[in-house]
């Protein structure tokens, strides 16, 4: 690895949810598959406030299968499986026995992006339309079936070396905080200003 890489540690995870959901943007998710690593710039991210939020799957408090890893240690993965089609990638933050987290909203491709192609499509990169490149990872849905990442993956810790996070040295020049996408059922939670992305950057999945 260069040595002006670093891969983050728990202790980046165990702060504050909404802070961990902001400095993860234009940190490098990383998957290890067999001989390759795909790799791509985190620049969306929502964050979920547990038992205060109603967008939250712990907003009731009741610890489930399924959520259980929220419950858990900072820097582990909570990867479900949604409408029977889509898995979606969080990281749990803060506390143990503080059920919140980061869901990864988009990320730019980097590196093994034919790996990607292959996951999302079914078709080499270049055989891929104009939309189809654009849609590659600019969701998250679509960034996980891009990485492989699936719920049977849930609790996996991110400080490991199946999946991680790597710190490059960049900051984005600017961060929009808006309100978070498809949680029309959470009341007054929908007005929550909780999702962060890169502004101007492509990959985010709306603007």
């Amino acid at each position: 690895m260069d040595h002006r890489i670093r891969k983050l540690n728990r202790d980046f995870f165990q702060r504050d949810t909404l802070i961990v959901a902001k400095e993860l943007l234009g940190k490098v998710l990383c998957r290890r598959l067999d001989h390759v690593i795909l790799r791509g710039r985190i620049v969306e991210t929502e964050g979920y406030l547990g038992l205060e939020d109603k967008a939250a799957h712990t907003f009731t408090g009741k610890i489930t299968n399924r959520n259980r890893p929220l419950w858990g240690e900072a820097g582990h993965g909570y990867i479900y499986f949604t409408y029977g089609i889509h898995h979606l990638c969080n990281i749990v933050t803060e506390d143990e026995g503080i059920p919140n987290g980061v869901l990864l909203r988009a990320l730019e491709p980097m590196d093994g992006i034919s790996y990607m192609a292959d996951h999302r499509f079914g078709r080499d990169l270049k055989d891929l339309t104009k939309d189809q490149k654009k849609n590659l990872t600019n969701g998250p849905a679509k960034l996980a079936e891009a990485m492989n990442i699936t719920s049977d993956m849930s609790g996996i810790d991110i400080i490991g070396n199946q999946i991680w996070v790597e710190d490059e040295g960049f900051t984005p020049e600017e961060i929009v905080e808006t309100t978070r996408i498809g949680i029309d059922y959470s009341e007054e939670a929908i007005d929550y200003p909780y999702r962060f992305y890169i502004k101007g950057n492509p990959w985010v999945s709306k603007q």
